[in-house]
């Protein structure tokens, strides 16, 4: 079950951490077929998302056959 301790609940991991799973809901990002529209350097100018995040974040991705934009 994903984690809801955010404002909106997401499909991210616990590891990304709880500020970065809030930003990312926030910008309008809750599931993993968002992120493929989008490219990791725009995730990192998100304040609370960093390389940690956007690492596990791919891997994610990854596992699920998909990739961020770009």
């Amino acid at each position: 079950m994903p984690p809801e301790d955010s404002p909106v609940p997401t499909e991210y991991p616990r590891e990304i951490g709880r500020t970065a799973r809030r930003e990312l809901a926030h910008h309008g990002f809750t599931t993993y077929a968002q992120l493929a529209t989008v490219r990791e350097k725009d995730l990192l100018a998100i304040h609370g998302v960093g390389p940690k995040a956007v690492r596990i974040l791919r891997e994610e991705l990854a596992a699920r056959g998909s990739a961020f934009a770009g």
